[in-house]
């Protein structure tokens, strides 16, 4: 039976507060130190895949981005995170979609995923995202994953596990590694989850031009 992956996070964002689902961060401190790394000025086109009822977004907002588009396969979290913000989930892009069937309209500066690349486990769904992620990236790319030392499973689902050189392996046709880093995660139950992050930059594709032959 094929899981109707959609269902499944309207549930749990349905059903679950912030405080019982062991994602929940309340400083982003590292996703914010890699975008902050890439030195970009605050109209910087930043997208957060998956993210939900994350709190990155208020943190962006806070510092000063104002070109923020905030991805989630489910209608429930984004609805979440707009009534946490109030008046300010205005200012923000919201889109509900599986990042596997996203057609964005524009590039991105930054493109940034934490816990949801290794939900796609299979070896379509993972072509599909990379697929996107290189049509659509224009200066980098972070992803924070569960490293080997973390979680087989999340909210129920399988995962797939990675390290360093495992990612930097899925994205090496389109991006260049620039550093990997791993973190604990202390979930709001008290328990450890170990994350690897990484970031990328996009690789130039235009090829340089050819010197003009002299008579």
């Amino acid at each position: 039976m094929k899981l109707d992956r959609k269902k499944h996070w309207e549930t749990v964002y349905e059903t679950k507060n912030p405080d019982q689902v062991s994602w929940t961060q309340e400083i982003p401190k590292t996703s914010l130190e890699f975008i902050r790394s890439f030195k970009l000025n605050k109209k910087a086109k930043i997208i957060d895949i998956g993210g939900g009822d994350s709190k990155l977004v208020d943190y962006l907002l806070g510092v000063g981005y104002n070109n923020i588009t905030v991805l989630d396969i489910s209608e429930k979290a984004i609805a979440k995170a707009k009534k946490r913000l109030g008046e300010k989930a205005s200012k923000v892009n919201w889109i509900v979609s599986d990042i596997t069937e996203f057609k964005p309209h524009s590039s991105f500066d930054v493109w940034h995923d934490r816990a949801t690349f290794h939900f796609l486990t299979t070896d379509g769904q993972i072509k599909k995202y990379i697929k996107q992620a290189t049509k659509f990236v224009s200066g980098y790319l972070v992803i924070g994953t569960f490293s080997q030392n973390g979680p087989k499973k999340c909210s129920g689902l399988e995962i797939k596990q990675y390290n360093e050189e495992e990612l930097t392996l899925e994205l090496k046709k389109g991006f260049d590694k620039i550093q990997c880093i791993t973190e604990d995660h202390t979930t709001p139950f008290n328990t450890m989850q170990n994350f690897l992050f990484c970031s990328f930059k996009r690789q130039l594709t235009e090829k340089p031009a050819l010197p003009i032959p002299t008579s």
